[in-house]
């Protein structure tokens, strides 16, 4: 299943691929920020959205 991570405020696509990464690595390699907007990271369980993905 592929996994996608978004800025919640920007909606610059921080992940995309079809190998998962656990949330803290990928906010680890941002150094927790995001380089379009400078939006502090965070992971949080309850604001994960799942969906299904048709392409």
């Amino acid at each position: 299943m592929p996994q996608k991570v978004i800025c919640k405020d920007c909606g610059e696509i921080l992940y995309s691929d079809i190998d998962l990464k656990p949330p803290e690595e990928l906010i680890r390699n941002f150094e927790g920020k995001c380089p379009k907007c400078g939006k502090e990271l965070s992971y949080n369980p309850e604001n994960i959205e799942i969906r299904e993905l048709y392409e």
